[in-house]
C-alpha cells in the first residue's frame, strides 16, 4: 500500500475510534465537567451503582434482550432451515418480505408498531417493548443462519433418514449441530441490537417500563453528565464482546 493509502486509511480509522477513545478516557476523569481534565479515578462508576432508577433501567434491558434473542434465534432458525431445505410457493416473494424487514429504517417499524399495538389495544409496556424487540431481531437471526446454511449439503439429511432417522430427528442431530455457530452468532446479534436500541423501543414502551438506552436519552437532554460516559463505556464494552464472540461463531468451520 503507498503512503497516501495508509494516510487514508488512519484517517479514516481515526475519524471512526477517536471519539470512542475520548469516551473512554472521560470516563475516568474525576472532574464533573467535561472541558476540563482533573484526574483519573472511578468515582463515576462508583455512582452508577447506587442510582438505584439506573440499576432498574439495566436490569429491564437485560431481561428483554435476553427473552428477545432466545424467541428470536428460536423463530429464526426455524425460518432459515424452512428457507435452506424447503421449496414452497411464494417462497421468493416472502424472502423478499424478510429483507424489506431487515433493511426498514428504525423509525418506521417503531411507527408501525405502535399504530398496530394501539389499533389492537394491547397496552404499551414490558410485553409490547418484547414483540417489537423480536421483530425486528427475526431478519437477523435468520439471514445470519441461511448464510451458513447456503453450502449445507441436503443429502446428509437424506442419508440419516435412510438410516432410520425421522424428518425431526435428522435436522436436529445433523443440521443444527452443523448451524450452531450461526445460531450462536444471531443469538449475540439479537442481543445486542436489543440492548442497544432507541428508536424502536421509544415508541412501543409505557412510561412504568424504562429501558436502558431510554434512561440513557432521558441523562443527556440538559447536558452530557460525566455518569453518562462511565455507561456508555460499559455498554461499549459488552456491545464489543458480543460483536467479537459473534464473529469468531460465523468464522469457525464444520
Amino acid at each position: 500500500m503507498s503512503r497516501s493509502g495508509r494516510v487514508y486509511l488512519w484517517g479514516v480509522f481515526a475519524f471512526l475510534y477517536l471519539p470512542i477513545v475520548l469516551l473512554l478516557a472521560y470516563s475516568f476523569n474525576e472532574s464533573p465537567y467535561g472541558s476540563s481534565w482533573n484526574r483519573l479515578g472511578g468515582e463515576w462508576y462508583r455512582r452508577l451503582a447506587d442510582d438505584p432508577l439506573l440499576i432498574e433501567a439495566t436490569l429491564n434491558s437485560l431481561k428483554v434482550a435476553l427473552l428477545s434473542a432466545s424467541l428470536a434465534t428460536v423463530i429464526g432458525t426455524a425460518g432459515a432451515v424452512g428457507f435452506s431445505l424447503y421449496s414452497f410457493r411464494g417462497q421468493t416473494f416472502f424472502h423478499g418480505l424478510l429483507m424489506i424487514t431487515l433493511m426498514a429504517p428504525e423509525i418506521v417499524m417503531g411507527v408501525s408498531l405502535l399504530v398496530l399495538f394501539l389499533a389492537l389495544r394491547i397496552p404499551l409496556g414490558s410485553g409490547s417493548l418484547l414483540v417489537a424487540h423480536i421483530t425486528f431481531c427475526l431478519p437477523f437471526v435468520t439471514v445470519t443462519v441461511m448464510s451458513r446454511l447456503k453450502d449445507f449439503d441436503p443429502r446428509l439429511i437424506e442419508s440419516a433418514r435412510d438410516l432410520g432417522a425421522s424428518e425431526a430427528q435428522a435436522i436436529g442431530h445433523v443440521l443444527l449441530p452443523l448451524a450452531s455457530p450461526a445460531i450462536l452468532a444471531g443469538w449475540l446479534l439479537s442481543f445486542t441490537l436489543s440492548l442497544d436500541d432507541v428508536v424502536v423501543s421509544f415508541f412501543v414502551t409505557g412510561p412504568d417500563f424504562e429501558v436502558l438506552p431510554l434512561r440513557i436519552y432521558s441523562m443527556v437532554r440538559m447536558g452530557i453528565k460525566p455518569e453518562v460516559n462511565a455507561l456508555a463505556t460499559l455498554l461499549f464494552g459488552l456491545s464489543l464482546v458480543m460483536v467479537i464472540l459473534s464473529q469468531r461463531l460465523m468464522a469457525r468451520k464444520g
